[in-house]
This record gives structure tokens, C-alpha cells and sequence, in this order.
């Protein structure tokens, strides 16, 4: 099963009220990056761990959740 991490990711900031420049920031990348993110399926750890911090929420338990 495929998680859609990216989408997952953009729909909390949303939910947030939060800004793609404010997470870029957050995170320590380019605004662009952030939008490339979006597109993305899979994502590297530490950046996983980064967006999970910066919005308080376990992106990890969707990829922990399609394992069941």
C-alpha cells in the first residue's frame, strides 16, 4: 500500500492554517522544496522528523498504519 506522505503533509499545513514559507522555515529549506515535498511519496526520515516537529503530529504512524 501506497502512503501519499506528500498530499498527507500538505493537507495538515493546510488544516493549520499554516503557510508553505512558514514550514520552509521550519524546516531550514527553500519554499520550492516544500512544494516538491507535496508531490512526494517518500520521503528522507530526517525530514519526515523535521515536518512531524514543526506540526506537531507523527507523520510516521500513516506509514506505521498501512503496515497493518
Amino acid at each position: 500500500m501506497q502512503v501519499p506522505i506528500g498530499q498527507i503533509i500538505r493537507d495538515e499545513l493546510r488544516r493549520q492554517g499554516k503557510t508553505n514559507h512558514w514550514l520552509a522555515s521550519q524546516i531550514h529549506v527553500n519554499p520550492r522544496t516544500v512544494n516538491k515535498i507535496f508531490l512526494k511519496d517518500a520521503i528522507d526520515t530526517h525530514q519526515l522528523f523535521l515536518i512531524s516537529k514543526a506540526l506537531d503530529i507523527d507523520f510516521f504512524k500513516f506509514f506505521s498504519d498501512a503496515l497493518r
